[in-house]
């Protein structure tokens, strides 16, 4: 069986893909993957999403320079996520800062407690 008919890929041709930093064990950010995503992951070895809103193909830090090099790759039980354990390159979130999740649940607000990096 390869790889890609082992993916569960969503009714729009996608899989969420979750980038985890491989030092630290923090989760950096969530993006969709489709086939040709997952491909070009695998043959260059740096993460590859695909952006819904622009409808596009993307190697994460073409523009930045905030590249993902893959270390390892996970498919999860059900086969409709994909875990990439990544060794990043400057900031993950696009606002600058280390992670797309830095706001955090307190009460009944959310908290910002990570400031973009400069």
């Amino acid at each position: 069986m390869s790889l890609l008919t082992s993916i569960k890929f969503n009714e729009a041709g996608l899989v969420p893909a979750i980038a985890q930093d491989a030092k630290t064990g923090r989760v950096l950010m969530m993006a969709w993957m489709n086939e040709e995503a997952v491909e070009q992951t695998i043959e260059t070895g740096f993460a590859h999403y695909y952006s819904r809103s622009r409808k596009q193909q993307w190697k994460k830090g073409e523009s930045s320079g905030h590249v993902q090099e893959v270390v390892e790759m996970f498919l999860d039980c059900d086969g409709d996520t994909v875990l990439l354990i990544i060794n990043q390159t400057g900031p993950a979130c696009h606002t600058n800062r280390e992670s797309c999740f830095f706001k955090q649940r307190q009460d009944d607000v959310w908290v910002t407690f990570e400031k973009p990096q400069e």
